[in-house]
């Protein structure tokens, strides 16, 4: 049986203009990669309504699970959760159960809260709340959509929360062997070890170091004997050759 596949959208002008450095793709992918789901894409949109509508139904469509990144916050361009209601075709309104956990977080309770706190408890029509240990202001969950903050330490307390809840697949494991030698020298013999071994994803990573070319050769999957397998071409290759 293959592992479940995921896909992530991150959303938010910030992220697109470089002001912001996403650190939640890293994030994500070593946590899906350690209970054996694939992350296949990673797409970028900025804050316009059409964009995400397109972009969630079209992901939603061709994985497993899709995870969000962006936009659930009390300002006016937070526009996630109305476009996930749109996607689906439902309706979104302040949710008592999302109120209530909101209220947590704020010394009067829900006297604090106030219209642009209560954007954050907007959640839509069928949506299971994700928790949030770090804000209290939920994420959510609406059949395979998986709606979090932009925030990395949200995020991660959210990703936290969520993933133990997911089917999961076979963990994949990984092995390097550096070369120093350029990607021109090894290609050939690479790409018979690779064709030897299609179950596997056998990559080269260059880089350049004190004025030499190298690449360090990575093999992933789940088969942990197979993956041992490839790792002894590789190294029988390749050792004790230089430039």
């Amino acid at each position: 049986m293959k592992n479940p596949t995921a896909a992530m959208l991150v959303i938010g002008d910030e992220i697109l203009s470089g002001r912001t450095r996403d650190a939640n793709m890293h994030h994500l992918a070593g946590e899906l990669t350690k209970i054996g789901i694939t992350l296949t894409e990673v797409r970028v949109v900025a804050d316009e309504a059409d964009d995400i509508v397109r972009a969630v139904n079209e992901l939603r469509a061709r994985v497993t699970y899709v995870f969000t990144s962006g936009g659930i916050g009390p300002t006016h361009d937070d526009i996630t959760a109305d476009c996930i209601a749109a996607a689906f075709g439902v309706g979104i309104d302040v949710r008592a159960d999302a109120r209530a956990v909101l209220a947590m977080n704020y010394e009067n309770g829900e006297a604090d809260l106030n219209p642009a706190r209560l954007r954050m408890a907007r959640i839509p029509d069928g949506a299971t709340l994700i928790e949030n240990s770090v804000s209290r202001a939920p994420g959510f969950s609406i059949e395979n959509v998986h709606v979090m903050a932009g925030v990395p330490s949200v995020f991660t307390a959210m990703v936290a929360w969520l993933l133990p809840q997911l089917q999961h697949g076979a963990a994949v494991v990984s092995d390097s062997y550096r070369v120093d030698l350029p990607e021109s020298v090894i290609a050939g013999p690479l790409g018979e070890i690779a064709d030897a071994f299609r179950e596997l994803s056998v990559g080269s990573y260059p880089f350049f170091e004190d004025g030499k070319h190298g690449a360090n050769l990575v093999v992933r999957g789940t088969d942990a004997s197979l993956v041992a397998q490839a790792m002894d071409r590789i190294k029988s290759a390749f050792s004790g050759r230089i430039a």
